[in-house]
């Protein structure tokens, strides 16, 4: 069974795109999602979050914007975070391919948003890189509540930029172009992966 990573800065469409893998019956991993139910209350992560960061769970709720102050400007804060979720989330990626290959798929999509950043790409078979111009990238990132052009910027100076992910995709989809044109996009990618895997 072949992996395909399916990557994009922030606002560039990526979960969006990542339906329209689903609508064609490709099974998607979302590693954001995988994130947020170990981080959600019952989540197998919260004792060891609160361990790590006590304070920033309260009546077994993660509280995300007491845990961001503590971790998104100090690298070492970040380091521990992501030593206790990235494992997790590599256990469930696991299960879940194993569970995708028994149902007799072909290939997967790997949805990670620093696929690139955490070096992910290396395992996937082929890379998928959902870009826009930036000034597109810009204006739907500052719609979002709460989104501050710093944060933006801080967020920006985080992610490899887009140009180099375009550089490493074996296929880029632009997702200025509307959400036809970004489906007709995604399907003949997955008529293409459907002959070759």
């Amino acid at each position: 069974m072949k992996i395909i990573g399916l990557t994009g800065s922030i606002g560039m469409g990526k979960s969006e795109t990542a339906k329209m893998f689903q609508t064609l019956g490709v099974p998607v991993f979302d590693a954001d999602a995988a994130v947020h139910a170990l981080q959600a209350k019952g989540g197998r992560a919260i004792p060891h979050i609160e361990a790590a960061f006590p304070g920033v769970i309260e009546d077994g709720v993660l509280d995300r914007a007491k845990l961001g102050e503590r971790v998104f400007k100090d690298d070492a804060a970040r380091k521990k975070l992501e030593n206790i979720i990235h494992p997790m989330v590599a256990e469930e990626r696991a299960a879940f391919f194993n569970e995708a290959e028994k149902a007799g798929a072909k290939f997967v999509v790997l949805d990670i948003p620093l696929l690139f950043e955490t070096g992910g790409y290396k395992a996937c078979d082929k890379v998928v890189v959902v870009s826009a111009p930036s000034e597109v990238q810009r204006e739907r990132v500052l719609a979002r509540p709460g989104m501050t052009a710093e944060k933006f910027d801080d967020i920006l100076g985080k992610q490899t930029p887009d140009k180099v992910k375009r550089d490493g995709a074996d296929y880029v989809i632009d997702t200025s172009k509307g959400l036809d044109h970004a489906f007709g996009a995604v399907k003949k990618i997955v008529d293409e992966l459907e002959r070759w895997a």
